[in-house]
């Protein structure tokens, strides 16, 4: 498995996981615009013998990062890839100089909170009503553990 900058290219398989995986999927227009106006963005894909199979992204804004989405396949949960993507993501960020990433997670979601709290994320707070599709709550994390820099991860 391989972990890199997603591309343009790389937008419809991502598009397949994300409508698989959310009950109110981002659109393929909503992903061409992150990567081609939002200067914000950063997003990275899982890549397994020419396939994509997991994405994630993040809005950097100076000292702060923010996760937006994390998505894996259905067929490859369950072996590390989601645990990968998020280590990746927060080297990302941190050679990009961020200091700490928040993200909001469904309160139902528990094999997610777990995934975010291996890697230090804590629950600051809840969003009430937060997801469109049923009222559900969302649970704001955070994480201030950031990794050190690394000169050769790339940018």
């Amino acid at each position: 498995m391989t972990v890199r900058r997603m591309t343009a290219e790389d937008v419809s398989q991502v598009v397949e996981i994300e409508k698989a995986t959310f009950a109110t999927p981002w659109s393929r227009q909503s992903f061409l615009d992150e990567m081609e106006k939002n200067a914000c963005a950063r997003y990275l894909v899982a890549e397994e013998d020419g396939r994509i199979i997991a994405y994630g992204g993040a809005w950097i804004i100076l000292e702060e990062g923010h996760i937006t989405n994390i998505a894996v396949k259905q067929d490859s949960r369950g072996k590390g890839v989601g645990k990968a993507l998020l280590k990746a993501l927060m080297q990302y960020a941190a050679n990009l100089g961020v200091q700490y990433l928040t993200l909001e997670v469904r309160k139902s979601n528990m094999t997610a909170q777990k995934l975010y709290e291996a890697f230090g994320f804590q629950t600051l707070g809840v969003r009430k009503d937060y997801y469109e599709d049923n009222g559900e709550d969302a649970l704001l994390m955070v994480c201030d553990h950031m990794p050190p820099v690394e000169e050769d991860f790339f940018e």
